[in-house]
């Protein structure tokens, strides 16, 4: 197999997609805390994509891509990209037609905008020097492992074949590894860090709606090299995922807006949460399900993530820009949506609708594995950290806001 310029370009265009979605993260965010945190939001977006691009490059991308070792982690092969040149890249034994580099720095934008999105759960409170040790522990040792459970000929993309049948769970862009690993350590974080100063309480409105609008709208504009560059090929798969992609995207958005419409007034940023919801759950299934179905995962999604944001605030747990109910939530729906509706017509694989039962079950083992993973190890991992060197600001700290304790600076004069 040769290098083709088509799929090369295609997937460097996506790369570029996928990496204006971290700062698209940080504004979104930014867009929904209080004026005195709004840099701090962004900036800590930009602080994983920096943070996490030279993980990659040193050893991340070697421990979710390396040469298998029990269908657990990659080998050490790879670290500081050794052998990873201009020549086609293997992955889990299959060439592509892209650089072995190409595929690299695709994969590098994915682990930093999931870093990105984590960072919803430390709004208004963290550290930024422990925000960057559990951010660089974080990857390591959550999203590389899992990265190679799915992608990398880990055992959760070959789990039929270890339970004596044929076939693994299907994760076309991240439903697992970027949103249930997100969503659910986002969890685990909010039950150790002290709750914000006035949480509950207070009136916290966010700073600016259209900077979160125009965040969302960033998010929305680069999933679709998120998405449909994970065909790793400028081809029909490829269109197939960018057109699902839009559509789930549309109807969890109208849905959402529907929800919300109790007073007479649909807020913004429901439509906007709605649509992301959308997107979410579409990412594992984007390379194979076909329109209707991504009405279908769109809408469900909605309510899914709707009434789970619902159920967040009944319990009064401080996630307030919801990584847990619209990426966590949306992940899980993803995730079995695709063991329901994957059809043969897309990408030559079928779920429980087009009668395969051992699809969808494969697709609830990964969610349940993926969820303990990620709440299990970053859990500990956060207890540790908060115990020893502290997790949040100090109270004085937070009060006059992270734009200035942590960084000198304000985003209003």
């Amino acid at each position: 197999m040769t290098i083709s310029s088509g799929d090369t370009a295609w997937l460097l265009a996506s790369t570029a997609l996928v990496m204006i979605m971290t700062p698209g993260v940080g504004f979104f965010y930014g867009g929904l805390v209080r004026r005195k945190n709004l840099v701090s939001m962004i900036t800590l977006s930009l602080v994983a994509f920096a943070l996490v691009s030279v993980q990659w490059v040193l050893f991340g991308y070697s421990i979710a891509f390396g040469p298998d070792i029990n269908y657990i982690i990659g080998g050490l092969n790879y670290l500081g990209l050794n052998g990873i040149g201009q020549g086609e890249a293997t992955i889990a034994g299959v060439t592509l037609t892209v650089p072995a580099l190409a595929y690299t720095v695709f994969q590098l934008v994915f682990a930093t905008v999931t870093l990105a999105i984590l960072t919803s759960v430390f709004a208004e409170r963290v550290k930024l020097s422990s925000f960057i040790i559990f951010g660089l522990l974080w990857t390591t040792l959550v999203y590389d492992p899992l990265a190679h459970w799915v992608w990398g000929g880990g055992w959760l993309a070959n789990v039929g074949t270890l339970l004596g049948q044929s076939g693994g769970a299907l994760d076309f862009a991240g439903g697992t590894v970027v949103h249930i690993s997100s969503g659910f350590s986002a969890l685990a974080i909010a039950l150790v860090i002290r709750k914000r100063i006035g949480f509950g309480k207070d009136l916290m409105e966010p700073s600016n709606i259209p900077l979160a609008l125009l965040g969302a709208t960033l998010l929305w504009f680069g999933w679709f090299g998120f998405n449909a560059g994970s065909a790793i090929a400028a081809n029909g798969l490829a269109a197939s995922a960018f057109v699902v992609t839009n559509t789930a995207a549309a109807a969890a958005g109208l849905t959402w807006m529907l929800l919300s419409w109790k007073d007479g007034r649909p807020a913004s940023l429901g439509f906007a949460s709605g649509a992301l919801a959308g997107l979410v759950a579409i990412t594992p299934a984007s390379g194979f399900v076909d329109p209707l179905a991504a009405i279908i995962i769109g809408a469900v999604a909605s309510m899914v993530c709707y009434y789970s944001m619902l159920f967040r605030i009944k319990k009064g747990l401080d996630e307030s820009c919801d990584c847990w109910s619209i990426h966590g939530m949306g992940g899980v729906w993803g995730a079995l949506a695709t063991g329901i509706f994957a059809t043969t017509a897309v990408n030559g694989y079928s779920g429980l609708l087009y009668g395969n039962p051992s699809q969808f079950i494969y697709q609830a083992i990964a969610v349940c594995a993926s969820i303990a993973y990620a709440f299990v190890v970053t859990f500990v991992l956060v207890k540790i950290l908060d115990s020893t060197i502290g997790m949040t600001v100090k109270e004085e700290e937070e009060y006059v806001g992270l734009d200035i304790s942590q960084h000198g600076e304000r985003a209003y004069s």
